[in-house]
């Protein structure tokens, strides 16, 4: 350090020299040499010296001794010594302190257990008590025990079944008192057992009762309205609209209602004045039917289910039933001229066999054979418009069911190539192909039959005209060759 060097530099002039004091050296220098590792010892375990010393050395002016320096060191020393000795008291007070915490904690530790202990051995003789005082209770119910299972059970069932009734919208919140009843875990009170009794005599008493209502209804677009509904027993209850149905404890119309004339008996019955019997219809099985009805797809559904094909069908049925009664209808109406032609001598241009009949006068003054040919001739000119539109009417016949079984064949492969996406777990997602597959097949059949039925009547009337068209025919060649 410098204010070292700076000491060694500036020795006192009265020291001693080496030549004249041997012995006074070696003293010296041993003393030198213990000071300067007892310098090297302090400046290592001492990394700072307090900012005093330092103030006041750099105050210091004028050389410094070596013995000043061990001065200063043993002052700071013992502070240094009296700072840890302050620091290990304070270390032994905190310790103490700690220690009567942890004293404290552990003897509330062990306040808390003994509580818990107190209170789990309370609890276990309130158990025990507990369990003493229902054997009591379950000796004493006796009978009553099986009474109450009893009523419980009648409650519940009689609440499932209120659920679900048409005369629980004409008697709101009878099923709340059994409910309760059914979940309580005490027996029954006098009250609850008659409610329970009064409450299956209103419901076998409303059974056998036509009764007319208002009643909250819930209409098609979800807005509720107080109606006039009249009930038939837990039947069927309808308003002059249609019929309704119970869901949740309220009154809704059916999203589609049934047909063959159930919505007017319905209306027959809402309208009756009381005298006299009227007829209408019933539920018999508590509204399951009814809610059939709205899974039941209509016949425009049906049809849209058949697709494309479908509808084409329709259209090549149409055509050719439309086709065929007009040609059934002009071969009666040509029949009924003919027929009145063979009674007059007049023969008209307006029907076929006045038509041959022309034909015979006009060349009746030939001789046979030729009149025989004129004749013919004239019979085949009247043939092809008898027959005009049965061949189409024939073709269409045969090829209603030949579309059909391309509908059907469609059908199938739509449903396959469901399977092979989806698989056969669930059956909706091949309903549609096997849907289409059904409903084209059928198409195809219906028209068919008719087609086909229209086409013999009408092919029957035409054979009959050219039947009559030819034995006339030969009649004039007959009288001609007897004249």
């Amino acid at each position: 350090m410098n204010h070292f060097e700076m000491n060694a530099n500036q020795m006192p002039q009265g020291r001693v020299t080496m030549a004249s004091n041997k012995s006074k050296r070696t003293t010296f220098s041993r003393s030198a040499t213990r000071a300067v590792m007892l310098v090297a010892i302090l400046a290592l375990a001492l990394t700072t010296l307090s900012s005093s010393l330092l103030a006041q050395e750099d105050n210091q002016q004028g050389p410094q001794t070596l013995q000043q320096v061990l001065r200063a060191m043993q002052n700071e020393r013992q502070e240094v010594s009296q700072e840890n000795q302050e620091r290990e008291e304070r270390f032994l007070r905190q310790q103490e302190n700690q220690e009567q915490e942890l004293n404290r904690v552990r003897n509330e530790v062990a306040a808390a257990e003994e509580e818990a202990s107190r209170l789990e051995n309370l609890r276990n003789e309130l158990d025990r008590e507990l369990e003493e005082m229902r054997q009591q209770l379950s000796e004493r119910q006796g009978e009553f025990g099986e009474l109450f299972g009893v009523a419980r059970a009648a409650a519940t069932d009689l609440a499932e079944q209120l659920e679900d009734s048409l005369i629980s919208t004409q008697f709101q919140g009878r099923s709340e008192e059994l409910t309760e009843m059914a979940q309580a875990s005490s027996l029954p009170t006098v009250d609850q057992l008659e409610n329970l009794w009064y409450t299956m005599l209103q419901e076998a008493g409303a059974q056998g009762q036509i009764v007319r209502y208002d009643a909250p209804v819930i209409l098609g677009d979800n807005r509720s309205e107080s109606q006039t509904v009249v009930r038939v027993g837990p039947f069927s209850a309808f308003t002059e609209e249609g019929y309704l149905v119970n869901q949740g404890g309220q009154l809704r119309y059916l999203v589609r209602q049934p047909g063959g004339g159930a919505v007017r008996a319905a209306q027959r019955v809402y309208n009756h004045s009381g005298s006299g019997v009227v007829r209408g219809m019933i539920d018999p099985s508590l509204g399951s039917l009814l809610d059939l009805v709205k899974e039941t797809p209509t016949l425009r559904e049906r049809i849209d289910q058949g697709g494309w094909i479908g509808y084409t069908i329709i259209v090549v049925a149409i055509f050719g039933i439309l086709l065929a009664l007009y040609r059934w209808v002009m071969l009666m109406i040509t029949s009924m001229q003919v027929k009145a032609q063979v009674k007059s001598s007049t023969p008209s241009k307006s029907n076929p066999l006045g038509r041959i009949m022309l034909a015979y006068d006009e060349h009746k003054t030939e001789d046979l054979e030729t009149l025989q040919l004129h004749l013919d001739d004239a019979v085949l000119e009247e043939l092809p418009k008898l027959e005009r539109g049965l061949n189409i009417v024939k073709v269409l016949a045969a090829v209603a069911p030949l579309m059909g079984l391309l509908g059907t064949v469609i059908g199938m492969i739509v449903t396959f190539q469901a399977i092979t996406l989806f698989g056969t777990g669930d059956p909706k997602l091949m309903a549609g192909g096997i849907s289409q597959a059904l409903i084209t097949t059928v198409l195809g059949l219906i028209a068919a039959v008719p087609l086909l039925l229209l086409h013999a009547f009408a092919a029957g009337a035409s054979r009959r005209l050219s039947q009559i068209l030819e034995e006339q025919s030969v009649s004039f060649v007959a009288d001609a060759a007897h004249k």
